[in-house]
């Protein structure tokens, strides 16, 4: 699998707090070895066919989508984020 940002993904990140994105990073190296990784709890998004959200930490999420080999990273930031994933 690979990882794909992106533009709204890339801003959400630049405004993050840097022990966020340092935890962020770490998540999506989890991602990207064992999705199934306890720390990430994934989970489909309610009404969204597609998109499914992940756990930075506990205030923290990121949300993206599985197209073909690829992780498509949308978003990163707090719950508020999830309303427009």
């Amino acid at each position: 699998m690979r990882l794909f940002f992106t533009k709204s993904f890339e801003r959400d990140y630049k405004k993050l707090p840097t022990k966020i994105q340092k935890q962020l990073d770490k998540q999506l190296t989890f991602l990207l070895t064992n999705s199934k990784y306890p720390s990430l709890r994934i989970k489909k998004m309610e009404g969204y066919f597609d998109i499914l959200e992940g756990r930075i930490s506990k205030n923290y999420r990121f949300t993206f989508q599985i197209k073909k080999e690829a992780y498509y990273i949308h978003r990163a930031g707090t719950h508020k984020i999830l309303n427009n994933p």
